[in-house]
């Protein structure tokens, strides 16, 4: 073979040449991606209607119960990755177990859930926006934050990784320092003004902490599956 022809025969063979795709993101990038996926409105905001319908109780269960899921999609995920290390989003694995159809309405369906869970978080970051910019609209806000997603987005891989990276830092390192804050209190270092005395009182509520039952936990599940969504999004 001469070397044109095996010059000619690489650029067929190789898919990165052949597809012009090339791997820009770095771990860490694919693992802030993971952690920042899951916390989101679905964690700040909708917290709140967990607790209040499932009690205290039933909230750590269905997070627990949401944390699981994720968990076990995760790793077969992982698994099917590994297996079929192919470009393309997650429909792929669907389309050569189960079929083209399968695969067809999996990327579909997926589309359809993110651009429903887009115009969600927009909404929310809009509200949480105007605690401090109370005079201007939640609309203004989603179309700013929709722009810069756009953005982001279309410029490249890398710029998408990197930012995802340091946006995501911010939130961990957010939850981390929350948690902190929450067990100084819970000690006594830290006593809120006004509030409950050192110790876990709080976490206890007229109606006790499973007020709603097994049911009240299975009702709010929905909602803590959504707050666990974003993970798979380093498939």
């Amino acid at each position: 073979m001469s070397d044109t022809a095996a010059t000619a025969a690489g650029t067929t063979t190789d898919p990165t040449t052949a597809t012009g795709l090339k791997r820009t993101m770095e771990q860490r990038h694919l693992v802030m991606i993971a952690l920042g996926g899951v916390i989101g409105s679905g964690l700040f905001v909708s917290s709140g209607y967990t607790i209040g319908e499932a009690g205290p109780l039933g909230a750590v269960l269905a997070y627990v119960l949401g944390a699981l899921v994720a968990w076990m999609v995760m790793c077969c995920l992982g698994e099917l990755a590994v297996a079929y290390p192919v470009s393309g989003g997650f429909h792929i694995y669907a389309s050569r177990n189960l079929g083209q159809a399968w695969g067809f309405a999996t990327a579909w369906l997926y589309w359809l859930c993110w651009a429903v869970a887009l115009g969600s978080e927009f909404t929310a970051s809009g509200i949480l926006m105007q605690r401090w910019f109370p005079g201007i609209s939640v609309w203004v806000w989603c179309l700013v934050f929709g722009i810069l997603l756009f953005t982001l987005n279309a410029v490249s891989a890398r710029v998408f990784g990197e930012t995802e990276f340091w946006l995501s830092l911010i939130k961990v390192v957010a939850v981390l320092a929350l948690i902190v804050v929450g067990a100084a209190t819970i000690v006594g270092i830290n006593p809120v003004a006004d509030g409950p005395t050192p110790g876990l009182g709080n976490f206890d509520t007229d109606a006790g902490l499973f007020p709603a039952g097994f049911g009240g936990m299975l009702v709010v599940t929905l909602g803590v599956f959504y707050a666990f969504s974003g993970t798979e999004l380093i498939g």
